[in-house]
């Protein structure tokens, strides 16, 4: 018996040192995320195994396994964040003088994840002013008359920026809570996300015996995922036209993917919104642009939700939807969101301060221009002409 205990207490320091040791955290958030989730309750497990069989050598081995496993845990759990620096360059010279030449342009505002400092802009002797509309985006317009020569037609917007990495909060629910009008007006619908009976039957059958707004939201969620494909051949991120989509292919980009899930979440009773940015995850980051979704859940607040990026994984790694690595990708992106993009707007059917001679924009995700008061193709940067890039801080 006493050999038994010091084999015991042997192994349980084994079990302290490797602890302290630790191990490197996964590189895929969403490994991390379900990684956490099973070494949790692994945990748990494991220690109501120890403390019933104490007076054995395989409780020792348990107990070391289940402490390096919550280390691990503990790690993959840690919030990462991207810091660095935007700069965002317009290059109109290409139109012949004579011509008058309008831009606006998206600048990034703090909000719950993101820090934007430092917001300075180059745009030599012209009329140039920094604007906020009525959905709280932050616009820097410049304008340049007839006279300018073309090549004066350059601007520079700079701006440092730190973004945090969004985990999954604990999804409570509480229906007595009452939604304020700022929230209301996510119920609301828009040209491309309209609230007619095509939408609102596909709500319907698609959260069929759910009762709560979670399981909604999870269905629909999961819905998506299962019967929507990324299109590569979609110019920019999709027009997000939820009627078209129903009737056609189901497929199309971040645009496309992620309005469907908030049109039927608003379909069935649950605010749910985009954000329009753009990933900082390399140097050049000019086609980055990106559309992700949330919904709001009483009781919580906000939660993230982006099968757009499920389904790009899907497409660019040759996965099957019902394999290991989809499904890490589906949990992940249910409620947690990468550090790797900025928000520039939110909004849909836009009018722009000041205003836009041409239709309310669909978005508000890339540059907008009117030369003598037609709009620019603002997907096609090498034309417009635009970029983006990006210094990531050490």
């Amino acid at each position: 018996m006493k050999k038994n205990l010091k084999m015991l207490l042997a192994l349980t320091m084994v079990a302290c040192i490797t602890v302290g040791c630790g191990s490197k955290a996964s590189d895929n958030a969403a490994t991390s995320a379900k990684s956490a989730t099973s070494s949790a309750k692994s945990t748990v497990s494991e220690t109501k195994s120890a403390a019933s069989t104490a007076s054995t050598t395989t409780s020792a081995s348990s107990t070391a396994s289940t402490a390096t496993s919550t280390a691990n845990s503990a790690k993959s759990e840690e919030k990462q964040s991207v810091a660095g620096s935007v700069t965002n360059t317009i290059d109109m010279s290409k139109y012949e003088k004579g011509k008058k030449v309008r831009v606006w342009l998206p600048v990034p505002h703090n909000s719950d994840y993101q820090t934007v400092e430092n917001v300075v802009y180059e745009a030599g002797m012209v009329r140039a002013q920094m604007n906020t509309d009525s959905n709280g985006n932050q616009i820097l317009y410049v304008e340049w008359d007839k006279d300018i020569a073309p090549n004066h037609r350059v601007i520079k917007l700079m701006f440092d920026v730190k973004r945090d990495e969004v985990l999954r909060p604990e999804l409570k629910e509480d229906d007595k809570e009452e939604l304020t009008a700022e929230i209301k007006k996510y119920l609301e619908p828009s040209k491309n996300l309209p609230l007619n009976d095509q939408v609102k039957n596909k709500a319907k059958e698609v959260t069929e015996g759910k009762t709560t707004d979670l399981e909604k939201a999870r269905a629909i969620y999961d819905w998506v995922i299962a019967n929507m494909n990324r299109n590569e051949d979609v110019k920019g991120c999709g027009e997000g036209d939820v009627c078209a989509l129903l009737d056609t292919t189901m497929s199309g980009k971040c645009t496309d993917i992620n309005s469907m899930f908030v049109a039927l979440c608003r379909a069935s009773g649950i605010p749910a919104r985009e954000h329009f940015g753009i990933r900082i995850n390399a140097d050049d980051i000019t086609k980055n642009q990106h559309c992700w979704a949330e919904f709001y859940l009483k009781g919580t607040g906000w939660v993230s939700a982006d099968p757009a990026d499920v389904l790009k994984a899907v497409l660019k790694n040759n996965w099957t939807k019902d394999q290991k690595e989809t499904k890490e990708k589906q949990e992940y992106y249910w409620g947690n969101c990468d550090a790797e993009r900025i928000i520039l707007s939110d909004g849909r059917d836009l009018t722009l301060t000041p205003a836009q001679d041409g239709e309310p924009l669909n978005d508000f995700g890339y540059p907008y221009a009117e030369v003598d008061g037609v709009k620019v193709d603002n997907y096609t940067p090498d034309q417009f002409i635009y970029t983006y890039s990006f210094v990531k801080k050490s």
